[in-house]
């Protein structure tokens, strides 16, 4: 019992060590490392030692500054001495000139302005505080590095510099890099942020500088001040980068970190994203090699950047917690970036009943605090997962104190402005004061307000409407329509193809249609049995209350067509008319040395096309064929995706789960990509074009959104296809535009495979239409239901 008190209390102790460090009570840390010392000796005197300095035990006497510290005093020191001397010596008249001077009148001439005193500042990101005219320094820049923290209305204290006669901001509250005329999103070309991009060893693309300066604008305040013009109406806060899937949001990003934590090392920066993206962002980071380190909270592994004191007090104690803990630690010492998944942070950010069993007591509440008011800057990637009003990770993402927030999305819309509201609200508090002229409401009471603005767009004349929402939205998210895609990729072919069924597959999906009354149980139902009518096995059916029989409808069908279970059946890819065209389509692209991609929400359609490519081509999975799915390690999940992307490697098809490859990663070794069932949501369709149609992609790449005439499926794509409207509205530059029907994307006669199944007199009859552009399919099919589906 007293050797389990021990470790608790040397346990503790250790906590408390590397708690304290991290908010800097060097007062408390001599306390808390030293009494438990006395009595169980959880740390050997020998690593107390090598770490003293460091920690900043004695109080009471000021430490002599280290040789480091000294001679950046000294290069501090010189470079003043160096500018002071390069000045004219009509630079910075005396205070008695100005005064004698001061009711002069002042020439038009700016450098007049210098000779009074009256200098122009700007930020000079190297120097400090300078004269934009003249070079005078009024402001060196170690005092006017900003505060990340956000205090609370009550503490907070503006902290000013006198220089001469004028007081200069040294926190958060200077605006950095504003113009004169700096209104909306219109930015200069020029300037510090865009100078430091051009040193870089990597080409950016324009759209993608325009939005690194766009971030330091919301996040700082501007690229480029006129102290005595800037906008008073423009407040720091977060934003949304609404740039396409694959025009490279996480270049841009690690591109922006790079200079804005050059200038402000202290901004402490979390990365928050789906988890199976977190390792690719890992290996962006050092592919790019940005110098900063990446602390990933969602691996089990420590990466190597972690401090070095910090491993060596932890030890040979290898828990989750203890982990967390050293990455926590090795962040807040600066030029790093946390990483978390979405889940992790919730997990983190909620309190839970059962915290005192924890196995480090304490732990929870103390990263609770660290993740909630440390950061300075935070970062969703596909900042649209939380749209959730309701969701729990909606509201721990409300409890962070820092408001400079980003969003990156290619599709902050997803399915209503109802969801569009909570994305904005999460990035921008601020912005739903703009819905209303009704002062006494704030914040979340003013979402059915939002829902009145919005809720006739798409039904009659509404230009005046969206003209005034994006006015609203305007100032804090930067849109990119991919156009950088359509210059730099070969191309891009989609086509909806509805499909004819077989007899028995077109009754089955007729019969569950009639007897299936849950929503959900339809939907998937309908989207399997679309498939291939084996997999109707693979459904779950409640049973009906006022059934005779006590069977449900899925049983009854299934014992009334029990061929269907049969292998034989099973195996024939004939019978089910999405298995049919996707083998004849995996057919031709192996003959013309192209690789498929294959989506689907569902496994088991899956692990059938798996079982048909086997017995008719041979193929087995993990050579010719690989799947990816939400079951599979995220590190197993790299490996295969480059081996997919490797034109050498033997695999010719990707059996990929939307939920796990829909976002955020590159499969540009696909050229040919298959969606097998339809979604409600637009942007679930649009990420996985996305995942091959991209940067770095080689090849034209061809799309088929399979649909089976007849089924809901029909109905489903036109609600999902008036959501994409609705979005195009909002964040489109150009309201209504259609497409060019010269275009060659909305032809299909380059598309030599599709060209081949339609022109085989076995094939066509399995054709009833193709259609290459969206507008068509809504004349085609007509009205759809209400888009509240």
């Amino acid at each position: 019992m007293e050797r389990k008190h021990k470790r608790a209390s040397k346990t503790d102790s250790l906590l408390n060590l590397f708690v304290n460090t991290i908010w800097e009570k060097d007062g408390m840390l001599q306390q808390e490392v030293e009494a438990p010392q006395k009595e169980t000796d959880p740390i050997e005197p020998e690593t107390m030692l090598q770490y003293k300095f460091t920690y900043s035990d004695d109080e009471e006497s000021v430490p002599e500054k280290s040789d480091y510290e000294k001679e950046i005093d000294q290069l501090w020191d010189e470079m003043d001495f160096a500018l002071r001397s390069s000045e004219d010596s009509t630079s910075a008249p005396s205070t008695a000139a100005v005064e004698e001077e001061i009711e002069q009148p002042v020439g038009t001439d700016p450098y007049t302005s210098c000779t009074l005193g009256k200098h122009q500042p700007i930020l000079h990101e190297e120097i400090g505080l300078i004269c934009m005219f003249c070079s005078f320094v009024l402001l060196e820049r170690r005092y006017i590095l900003p505060d990340f923290a956000t205090p609370s209305a009550k503490g907070r204290q503006d902290k000013r510099m006198s220089v001469g006669n004028e007081e200069f901001p040294m926190s958060d509250s200077f605006p950095l890099y504003a113009t004169s005329g700096d209104q909306g999103s219109n930015l200069r070309t020029s300037g510090p942020v865009r100078d430091k991009l051009d040193k870089f060893p990597w080409k950016l693309y324009p759209h993608q500088i325009e939005g690194i300066e766009f971030l330091w604008k919301n996040l700082a305040g501007g690229i480029d001040v006129d102290t005595k013009n800037t906008n008073p109406s423009h407040e720091v806060g977060g934003c949304i980068i609404s740039h396409a899937p694959g025009t490279g949001k996480t270049l841009l990003t690690i591109a922006f970190l790079r200079t804005f934590m050059e200038t402000f090392p202290d901004c402490k920066p979390v990365l928050m994203a789906p988890s199976s993206m977190l390792l690719t962002w890992e290996q962006e980071f050092k592919k790019w090699n940005v110098g900063i380190k990446f602390h990933n909270l969602s691996s089990l592994k420590f990466s190597g950047d972690e401090d070095c004191a910090a491993r060596k007090l932890v030890g040979n104690r290898r828990s989750t917690s203890w982990r967390h803990i050293v990455k926590a630690f090795s962040w807040c010492k600066g030029n790093s970036i946390l990483a978390v998944s979405y889940q992790i942070f919730e997990k983190l950010a909620t309190e839970e009943p059962g915290e005192d069993k924890e196995e480090i007591p304490g732990y929870t509440a103390e990263m609770r605090k660290i993740i909630l008011e440390k950061p300075g800057l935070v970062i969703l990637d596909e900042g649209h997962t939380p749209r959730n009003k309701n969701s729990k990770i909606y509201k721990c993402l409300k409890k962070l104190k820092t408001e400079r927030r980003i969003i990156l999305s290619g599709t902050p819309f997803q399915n209503n402005f109802d969801e569009l509201f909570t994305t904005m609200w999460l990035v921008r508090p601020k912005f739903a004061d703009t819905i209303s002229s009704a002062t006494e409401k704030r914040g979340e009471e003013l979402r059915g307000d939002w829902v009145s603005l919005t809720s006739s767009i798409g039904k009659s004349s509404q230009d005046q409407l969206l003209e005034k929402i994006q006015k609203m939205i305007e100032p804090f998210v930067h849109v990119h329509e991919g156009s950088i895609l359509e210059k730099k990729l070969p191309g891009l072919r989609e086509y909806v193809v509805v499909l004819h069924p077989p007899p028995l597959q077109k009754k089955l999906l007729a019969k569950v249609r009639e007897g299936m009354k849950n929503s959900f149980e339809l939907d998937r139902a309908i989207a399997v049995v679309s498939v291939h009518p084996h997999l109707l096995t693979k459904c779950k059916c409640s049973v009906a209350k006022q059934s005779k029989t006590g069977k449900s409808c899925v049983t009854t069908l299934i014992d009334d067509n029990k061929q269907i279970k049969e292998d034989a059946y099973r195996l024939n890819f004939h019978e089910g008319v999405k298995t049919r065209f996707l083998m004849q389509l995996i057919k031709l692209s192996e003959a013309m040395n192209e690789k498929v991609l294959v989506f689907s929400q569902f496994l088991d359609p899956h692990s059938l096309v798996c079982d048909h490519l086997f017995s008719t081509l041979g193929w087995r999975m993990g050579e010719e064929i690989i799947q990816i799915d939400g079951s599979l390690d995220v590190n197993k999940r790299q490996v295969l995706i480059n081996r997919f992307n490797d034109p050498n490697s033997k695999v010719k098809v990707l059996l990929a789960s939307t939920k796990a490859c829909g976002e955020g990663i590159s499969l540009t070794g696909a050229s040919r990509l298959v969606l097998l069932d339809v979604v409600w949501n637009p942007s679930v369709q649009k990420q996985a074009i996305s995942r091959a149609y991209r940067l770095g992609q080689k090849k034209v790449v061809y799309t088929y959104n399979l649909i089976t005439s007849g089924t809901l499926e029909e109905d489903k794509y036109c609600v999902q296809s008036r959501k994409h409207h609705l979005s195009q509205l909002v964040f489109s530059t150009e309201h209504g535009k259609t497409e060019n029907p010269d275009n060659p994307s909305s032809k299909f006669s380059d598309d030599k495979i599709l060209q081949e199944m339609m022109g085989n007199e076995e094939l066509k009859g399995m054709f009833d239409k193709i259609i290459p552009k969206e507008s068509t399919l809504l004349e085609t099919l007509g009205g759809a239901p209400s888009i509240q589906s």
